[in-house]
C-alpha cells in the first residue's frame, strides 16, 4: 500500500464481499476510481479463500449473505491470527441497534449503510486504512524499541560488572602492587569510555525516536567536517598504531545537517578503528554520483566481516554483536543509528567487505534533501 503526497491511501487491495452482483459493480466502479485494487467475490467462502492467497488491505464485508453470512466471516477471520489485524467494514441495509453491536462484537471496525453514498464509502475506507499504517508504523516501533533497550541491558550488565570487580580488588588493601593496579586503572577507563559510548548512543537513539532531534539542514563545507571527525578519532586511532587519512584533495560541499553527519562520520571511523589490526590503515574519500549525489566513504585494512553478519548488520533483530582486534566491545548499535541518520537525509549506506582484508562503508547525500 502506497501513499500520495497528502497521505491519500492509494493502490491498497480491497476485498469486497457481496451476494448481490450489482453492489459489487457500484462499489467497484467507486473504489477504482479512487486508484484502489478491488477484488470482489459473492458469498463467504470465496472470501475466505481470497484472503489466504491475497490478504487484502481492507475488507468491505455484506452482513447478509446465503450460507455463510457476514458475522461468521468475520468471526472465523478474527480468530486466525495472520489476518485478525485485516480492518473489516460491514456493509447492510440493516440499520438497527442490535445488527450494530453484533457487527462490531464480531470484530468489525466500522459499518456503512445502503444505499451506498459514494463521498462516506471513500472517506471511511481513507481513514481505516490511514489508520492500520498507523497502528502498524507504532507496532513497529515499539516492537524496535523494546529490542533496543534489551541489547543495551544485556550490554551494560557486562562492562559495569567488569568495573564492579576490579573497584572491588583495587579496594582490598595491601592485595595489589602498582603495575597491577596501574593495568587495572587502565582496564577501568576502557570500560568506562566503552560504557559512556553506549548510554550516548541511547539517548541519541531516544531522541531521535521521540522527534527531539532537530533536523536542520544546511549547505556545508565537507571538507572541513570531515577534518574535525577526523582529527577526534586521532588519539583512538594512535592507541592502535593505525594510520588515518583523509583523502579528500577537492572542495566538496553538501546540503546536510551537521551534528547528523558528524555523528555518521564518527560512529563509522570509530567501527574502523575497533576492527581494524594495529599497524593498519583507515582512509576516507568523497565522490559525487552520476545523480549528483555526494557519496563518503570510509575504507579499513580490517579483518572484515563474514557475509553471514553483513546481510544482517544494520538488523536490530539480529544480533552482530562482537569484539574488536583489541577486545574493544561492539554491539552494532553505532550502525543502528547511522543508518537512521543517513536515511533522515534520503541517502542510502551500503557496505563492501572481504574477510581478513578489509571493508569499506560508503553512504550518500543527495544534492537536494525533500
Amino acid at each position: 500500500m502506497d501513499y500520495a503526497e497528502n497521505d491519500k491511501p492509494i493502490n491498497a487491495s480491497i476485498l469486497i464481499v457481496d451476494d448481490v452482483p450489482d453492489n459489487l459493480k457500484v462499489l467497484g466502479a467507486i473504489l477504482k476510481d479512487e486508484g484502489y485494487r478491488i477484488r470482489p467475490v459473492l458469498n463467504g467462502e470465496m472470501a475466505l479463500q481470497v484472503v489466504e492467497k491475497e490478504k487484502p488491505d481492507i475488507i468491505l464485508l455484506d452482513i447478509m449473505m446465503p450460507g455463510m453470512d457476514g458475522y461468521e466471516v468475520c468471526s472465523k477471520l478474527k480468530a486466525d491470527s495472520r489476518f485478525k489485524d485485516i480492518p473489516v467494514i460491514f456493509i447492510s441495509a440493516i440499520n438497527d441497534t442490535k445488527g450494530l453491536v453484533k457487527a462490531f462484537e464480531n470484530g468489525g471496525i466500522d459499518y456503512i449503510t445502503k444505499p451506498f453514498q459514494a463521498a462516506e464509502v471513500c472517506v471511511r475506507i481513507a481513514t481505516h486504512l490511514r489508520i492500520c499504517r498507523q497502528n502498524k508504523a507504532l507496532m513497529e516501533l515499539n516492537a524496535t524499541k523494546n529490542k533496543f533497550f534489551s541489547i543495551i541491558a544485556h550490554d551494560l550488565r557486562g562492562p559495569i560488572g567488569n568495573m564492579l570487580s576490579i573497584a572491588e580488588l583495587i579496594s582490598e588493601k595491601g592485595q595489589v602492587d602498582e603495575d597491577t593496579l596501574y593495568t587495572f586503572l587502565k582496564m577501568q577507563k576502557e570500560l568506562s569510555k566503552e560504557t559512556m559510548q553506549l548510554l550516548e548512543n541511547l539517548l541519541i537513539w531516544a531522541r531521535s525516536n521521540t522527534n527531539r532531534i532537530d533536523f536542520e539542514p544546511a549547505l556545508l563545507e565537507l571538507n572541513h567536517l570531515i577534518d574535525e571527525c577526523v582529527n577526534g578519532a586521532t588519539i583512538q586511532a594512535k592507541n592502535k598504531d593505525i594510520h588515518l587519512v583523509n583523502k579528500l584533495d577537492t572542495e566538496f560541499k553538501v546540503f546536510a545537517d551537521k551534528n547528523m553527519i558528524q555523528l555518521i562520520i564518527r560512529n563509522l571511523l570509530s567501527n574502523a578503528i575497533k576492527f581494524t589490526p594495529r599497524g593498519g590503515e583507515i582512509s576516507i574519500s568523497a565522490s559525487v554520483s552520476d545523480n549528483n549525489s555526494t557519496i563518503i566513504s570510509v575504507k579499513d585494512t580490517g579483518i572484515g566481516i563474514p557475509p553471514n553478519m553483513l546481510k544482517n548488520l544494520f538488523n536490530i533483530e539480529i544480533s552482530t554483536k562482537r569484539y574488536g582486534t583489541d577486545r574493544e566491545m561492539s554491539n552494532g548499535l553505532g550502525l543502528l543509528l547511522v543508518k537512521e541518520f543517513v536515511e533522515k537525509h534520503n541517502g542510502k549506506i551500503w557496505v563492501e567487505s572481504e574477510e581478513h582484508k578489509g571493508s569499506v562503508f560508503s553512504f550518500s547525500i543527495p544534492e537536494k534533501i525533500h
